[in-house]
């Protein structure tokens, strides 16, 4: 049995579909339905039933997945600690995080990284939470939880949430708007993984508001154009694109719509403290550039 065939498994039951684990680990869906299947026959028991064409877990799958992430996650750390050892230092850092933050915060920290810096490499996560994401290859995680053992974290940054308007919008030179005066818009939203999307809805939630958010983009690139034809107000943390205006949403006693990151990583991890290092240096880099905070 070979690691990359629990990966398979754990990334199947994980993604609910044989399609999306597919998507994810970048295989076609007959190749993975080979790959469970051989690794139901050399274990000698269902990990799956086959329920109307789809995959869904057994009860022995469901016993067996909490032990094949467990595996996972030790033989991840025992192939990074065995390279860290090789070579004496880290000589890869693999970042996973959302595409909006690996593309506005990630990408440029990368590109002020010098020569003697560990190579650094990104996983998209969309739909992932910080622990797949580690489970699935990354060394650094960003997400919005700061988790206990066996983890350990620092802050990255808290980050606004955007009302973004066009230039003509009668709000565009207000500099902010409440988050009832939005709700009173059609909102252009993202899906429900996105940590945008799940600051408005926790917002309007709180509040007893309740917004249009049919109008739903696939990711916040789309959200701004969308907005830009005169759609709808796009609600999102991205950097600002099609000459539209970011407008703060007020919440009560002044505080603002935001989203609080934080970088995580194994405890274990055999370069915890590089990475730990590595995870100030994001913070900093991320907090000037925005000119935000980090807790």
């Amino acid at each position: 049995m070979e690691l990359r065939h629990l990966r398979y498994f754990v990334t199947t039951a994980r993604s609910g579909s044989v399609s999306g684990a597919a998507a994810r680990l970048h295989l076609t869906q007959p190749a993975l339905s080979r790959q469970v299947r051989a690794l139901e026959v050399e274990l000698g028991v269902a990990l799956f039933d086959r329920v109307g064409g789809r995959l869904v877990l057994s009860g022995v799958g469901r016993s067996l997945l909490p032990l094949a992430e467990e595996l996972l996650e030790q033989g991840t750390a025992f192939q990074r600690a065995a390279a860290f050892y090789a070579e004496g230092r880290l000589e890869r850092i693999t970042v996973g995080a959302p595409t909006v933050t690996l593309t506005d915060v990630v990408a440029p920290f990368i590109a002020t990284l010098a020569a003697d810096d560990p190579v650094a490499d990104v996983l998209g996560a969309d739909g992932l939470s910080p622990d797949e994401a580690l489970r699935a290859g990354a060394d650094l995680a960003i997400g919005t939880v700061r988790p206990g053992p066996p983890y350990r974290s620092r802050p990255l940054a808290v980050l606004p949430v955007w009302a973004y308007v066009p230039a003509a919008h009668p709000w565009a030179s207000r500099g902010r708007v409440t988050l009832a005066e939005v709700a009173g818009q059609t909102v252009i939203s993202l899906p429900a993984a996105f940590t945008a999307r799940q600051a408005l809805d926790a917002a309007l939630a709180e509040n007893r508001l309740v917004a249009d958010t049919s109008l739903e983009a696939a990711n916040g690139t789309v959200a701004q154009a969308l907005a830009a034809g005169g759609r709808g107000v796009a609600v999102i943390t991205d950097d600002p694109r099609y000459d539209l205006v970011p407008l703060a949403i007020e919440l009560a006693d002044g505080v603002t719509l935001s989203i609080r990151l934080v970088s995580l990583w194994y405890a274990r991890h055999a370069a915890s403290e590089t990475l730990d290092a590595m995870a100030q240096r994001l913070s900093d880099f991320t907090c000037e550039r925005y000119g935000v905070r980090a807790q």
